[in-house]
């Protein structure tokens, strides 16, 4: 049987309970870890550098004969975060209910809506970063519908989303150093 791992208690506070009770790790100790990341697209290259900015060493690898050739830079479509910009009643719960039911009811829940809570603070560190996202002509972000939705809150970079995304994720802890075809190594930044 398949253990997720997914905390118990309610879909809403379980990732909030497990958030405040887990064990933390001293910072002293942040040095003598080594943590390796599967993946160098969207959520891998953002979560190594992610945790070269904590301190811990970091080993991304890929598959692919660069790590710049996730598949993640086919997403061309743009990155839905529900911050409700456009104010029409766009939420953290619809837009957990649109990606449950988009996925025809197989995805786990519990993650899905966490992943709709951190999907409101996802987009300002992109455009922190670089990430050049529509604007309207008043110089703010600009967001449309997609892919059926009711609501507009898809942020997009022209038809190149994926791409830019990727080349922010890069930038955050600098270009990754290639050893061989399959790994590639995101030294700690305070090293």
């Amino acid at each position: 049987m398949l253990d997720s791992k997914i905390p118990a208690g309610s879909v809403e506070t379980k990732w909030t309970d497990y958030k405040g009770h887990v064990k933390l790790v001293n910072p002293a100790n942040k040095r003598k870890l080594e943590v390796i990341v599967v993946g160098t697209g969207l959520a891998g290259a953002s979560a190594a550098a992610a945790l070269g900015e904590l301190g811990y060493k970091v080993k991304a690898f890929c598959f692919q004969d660069s790590p710049r050739r996730a598949h993640s830079i086919a997403a061309q479509g743009g990155i839905n975060a529900a911050k409700n910009y456009q104010n029409d009643g766009d939420s953290i719960f619809r837009l957990f209910y649109d990606t449950v039911k988009g996925g025809d009811y197989r995805a786990r829940e519990a993650n899905v809506h966490r992943l709709a809570e951190v999907s409101v603070n996802i987009i300002d560190p992109c455009v922190a970063q670089g990430v050049p996202f529509a604007r309207d002509y008043g110089g703010l972000l600009n967001n449309r519908s997609f892919g059926g939705t009711q609501v507009q809150r898809t942020f997009y970079a022209a038809g190149q989303t994926g791409q830019q995304l990727l080349i922010g994720a890069y930038q955050a802890q600098g270009t990754p150093d290639c050893f061989g075809k399959c790994s590639a190594v995101f030294p700690p930044r305070n090293a």
